[in-house]
């Protein structure tokens, strides 16, 4: 499929009253309002395309991005690729989820999510906390740096009620991660976020909500699913 095929596709799927709902839930313009799941036989007969996400990213349409990332090839991804990436991922969507998901895929996730989650762009900083958690729930605990982690949940700790608004919500689900997925930490991640208490995030009106860590964290254990490390983190 080429770009103009896709696009054009992608108009057509698109819903005034999606498109109404993304941009309450901060998915900036251009976007046509396309449900994910009218996305996925797009993605079933593409599988992975790395020059295509690629092409499909730069056009800056919110749910060709979208797309883009749930096609790309990870392990292909530059450390190039993903600076683009992250510095055009405005919309929530885009940066809480799409280049988490591609960077945590690919060989460089974890040291550019580090350099990430110090940029002074809010954006970027909420891309880099996203793909440190989904970079935990995907790697076995052998290959994590545990000290450095138990040093970021206590990062998170001092600095979460004064970070910007949608990184203290990745943040948040960043501590649900570690305790969930990375069981040395589980009971640092429960105690940390036991100390942080209530996070405050402002979702433009919406119904959505920030989950609270400690109570999270404790149903996963409860169903006995604590250090199940995912498969894939796209959806």
């Amino acid at each position: 499929m080429t770009v103009a095929a896709i696009m054009t596709e992608l108009k057509s799927l698109g819903d005034p009253k999606i498109k109404s709902i993304l941009q309450k839930h901060g998915v900036r313009e251009p976007l046509f309002g396309v449900r994910i799941a009218d996305m996925k036989p797009i993605q079933k007969k593409i599988k992975k395309d790395y020059q295509l996400a690629k092409d499909l990213y730069a056009t800056g349409n919110a749910d060709a991005m979208y797309l883009a990332g749930l096609i790309a090839d990870d392990e292909k991804m530059t450390k190039k690729d993903l600076q683009t990436w992250v510095e055009q991922a405005l919309s929530h969507n885009i940066c809480d989820y799409t280049v988490p998901w591609v960077a945590a895929g690919s060989p460089h996730g974890y040291a550019l999510a580090l350099e990430w989650i110090d940029a002074k762009e809010e954006h970027i900083a909420a891309a880099g906390w996203g793909t440190l958690g989904c970079w935990v729930s995907l790697k076995a605990d052998k290959d994590l740096d545990l000290p450095a982690l138990k040093n970021l949940v206590s990062r998170v700790a001092k600095t979460i009620h004064t970070a910007p608004n949608r990184v203290r919500y990745v943040m948040n689900n960043f501590i649900i991660s570690v305790g969930a997925y990375v069981t040395p930490l589980t009971k640092e991640a429960i105690a940390t976020a036991g100390k942080i208490g209530e996070v405050t995030v402002d979702m433009n009106g919406t119904c959505c909500k920030v989950p609270d860590a400690k109570e999270y964290i404790g149903k996963i254990e409860a169903r006995g699913s604590l250090g199940k490390k995912k498969k894939m983190v796209k959806c």
